[in-house]
């Protein structure tokens, strides 16, 4: 079993703050679901956690079975066993799906990647509807929303980290592409003990991929949490119903302008 703790952990942009306090746990083979209005912070979470440059930690831990996180660099982090779904993954042209594999495999050390990994890619891509064509191009490259979706989740079965931070994995997904993404992520729960963070606007995701626990985020700060009926509860008042009951004012993180080179949708 692993643990995932984030502590008071406090995060921004250029100086200004975005995440103000956020605490949480996941432990191995649970599912939490992270929800908030547009520029709560919940991409800031997941970039805060992966180490991205242009966004700076001021204070708080974040562990995986006591080792700390923050300071790494990235693929150290990965190495530790926490991966990245991005919201709005790269092209890397020239790179196929195998090589960044390969490459993820021999940063970890242990003798590099597995020698039936061709197979493994081929399985997975078989469960998860990509034509093998897609494994030979580069990764992203003319691919559409769900393309890139699905692929991201190829590579995260195939890596088998001990927690995934997806961060609106489904956004641009259509029904099928939806279904079959969350059932993937939802069984590596039970077949390799994965812990997952998934980061999303809507509860139509937590149909599929079933919560432990859903998190509230407003302000930069987790202001509720509950069971899946959270969710529920959400699509009925919506944000603004959760924060006229808790009697908090702030539902977005405003950055001003002049303060706002790295600005990305939803952060």
């Amino acid at each position: 079993m692993s643990r995932l703790e984030i502590r008071d952990l406090h995060a921004g942009v250029d100086g200004f703050e975005i995440l103000r306090g956020v605490d949480l746990t996941i432990e191995s083979g649970e599912v939490h679901a992270l929800m908030g209005p547009n520029g709560s912070g919940k991409s800031t979470l997941s970039h805060a956690l992966m180490g991205r440059e242009d966004y700076d930690v001021t204070g708080g831990s974040a562990t995986i079975d006591g080792t700390e996180l923050l300071g790494l660099p990235t693929w150290q982090r990965a190495a530790h066993g926490l991966f990245l779904g991005m919201q709005y993954p790269v092209e890397v042209p020239g790179v196929t799906v195998r090589d960044l594999v390969d490459a993820a495999y021999a940063a970890r050390g242990n003798g590099g990647a597995p020698s039936d990994l061709p197979d493994r890619l081929r399985d997975e891509a078989a469960r998860l509807e990509i034509t093998e064509e897609f494994l030979t191009r580069g990764v992203n490259t003319e691919f559409s929303g769900g393309e890139q979706k699905r692929l991201e989740t190829l590579q995260l079965a195939v890596l088998e980290p001990k927690f995934a931070v997806l961060d609106e994995i489904d956004s641009g997904l259509d029904v099928d592409a939806l279904r079959d993404v969350a059932r993937r992520v939802e069984a590596m729960t039970s077949e390799r003990n994965l812990g997952v963070l998934a980061i999303t606007h809507y509860a139509r995701l937590l149909s599929e991929l079933r919560p432990d626990r859903v998190h509230i985020l407003m302000g930069g700060r987790i202001v509720r949490s509950g069971g899946p009926e959270l969710a529920q509860e959400l699509e009925r008042t919506g944000y603004e119903g959760i924060a006229a009951e808790l009697g908090i004012e702030e539902l977005s993180v405003e950055k001003p302008k002049e303060a706002d080179p790295f600005a990305e949708p939803g952060f």
